[in-house]
């Protein structure tokens, strides 16, 4: 017998309520949502109308015990915790969207939670690590490339931002980049006007080796590119753009990163978010200013900076282990009590 071909995401997608089409259209709009992350929206609403369907329910009659019950479902399926989490998150955003709206008497995904992840702590690189990645020259490296590539990894290290933060940002800002949510450097002043998360703008300083890393990048910008390619770069409103004169992905950003890694010689993979987790976690270890970190990272909750405490007792046990005469072995191989974090920080 013929297996049943899956339909496609364009065809689920067609098949969705009215009303879901509605919330996905609101939330592009409001969120200035980019393409991947409204077809994540639309992915997780598509999971919910299957399960709706399989309970022979209406996706606006759905009760706690629904939802409870496609929670366990998955999990039983083998998908994550995390990954949960995130679906329920979805599905809660639409039904709370939903009450306001009064097309469902309550959200019924509120008081909803998935199994208890792990916390991971974040992979950061040692101080000497980011440093030798940084500083990193490649001298049989295309010159244009090579300077922007230093640019990019600078400015990622200097200021902790999000890869979507960096290739969000222009040149200058004006009328267009403030409308479509875009930000800028200001090499004059030293800083940099970020876009972030939930259209969040912050102001967050630019280091001295950053800057002059940026000053060479913009020399070679749009003058070492020839033909459409340059004219397209001209009048491209973005810091970092690729060979064509466009804006720079962020796929491309990451790709560069994990070859700039390779060949400065680090054995940890490299990648935009480690270098924003690196940031964070030596800027905590030489200040030790919690509220510092968020705003420069743009945390609205001091909770997510504060896992950035526990690579620090890390740091501090790795220390203590190395260096103190009653932490280190005996002599017949006996291995000391680990250290433990204070309770308050386990919590978090």
């Amino acid at each position: 017998m013929q297996e049943r071909e899956q339909p496609s995401f364009e065809e689920q997608y067609a098949q969705l309520p009215e009303v879901v089409h509605s919330y996905l259209e609101h939330v592009r709009v409001q969120k200035r949502l980019a393409e991947r992350t409204h077809t994540l929206y639309a992915l997780d609403l598509i999971k919910l109308q299957s399960f709706a369907q399989a309970a022979a329910q209406e996706l606006l009659t759905l009760q706690p015990s629904h939802i409870r019950r496609f929670a366990a479902q998955m999990h039983g399926a083998g998908r994550s915790a995390r990954g949960i989490a995130l679906i329920l998150s979805g599905w809660r955003s639409f039904f709370r969207w939903a009450a306001q709206r009064e097309l469902v008497p309550f959200n019924p995904v509120e008081g909803v939670r998935g199994p208890k992840a792990a916390k991971p702590l974040p992979k950061a690189l040692a101080v000497d690590d980011a440093v030798q990645l940084a500083s990193f020259q490649n001298p049989e490296a295309d010159p244009w490339m090579e300077a922007r590539d230093v640019a990019m990894t600078e400015l990622l290290y200097s200021c902790g931002l999000r890869v979507a933060e960096l290739v969000g940002l222009d040149l200058r800002p004006d009328q267009q980049s403030r409308h479509e949510g875009r930000g800028w450097i200001d090499l004059e002043a030293g800083d940099a006007h970020v876009q972030g998360k939930g259209s969040k703008r912050r102001i967050v300083p630019v280091g001295r080796m950053a800057i002059e890393a940026l000053q060479r990048w913009l020399a070679l910008r749009s003058s070492a590119l020839v033909g459409t390619a340059q004219l397209k770069a001209q009048d491209e409103a973005a810091l970092f753009v690729g060979r064509r004169g466009e804006r720079l992905s962020a796929q491309s950003v990451w790709s560069r990163l994990k070859q700039r890694g390779q060949q400065a010689g680090l054995a940890t993979g490299v990648h935009p978010h480690v270098l924003r987790h690196s940031f964070a976690s030596h800027m905590l270890q030489s200040s030790g200013d919690l509220r510092a970190v968020q705003e420069l990272l743009g945390h609205s909750s001091i909770a997510t900076t504060q896992i950035y405490t526990r690579l620090d007792f890390q740091h501090l046990a790795q220390a203590y282990e190395k260096a103190h005469p009653r932490a280190q072995r005996s002599s017949v191989g006996e291995t000391p009590a680990p250290l433990r974090m204070p309770d308050d920080e386990e919590q978090n």
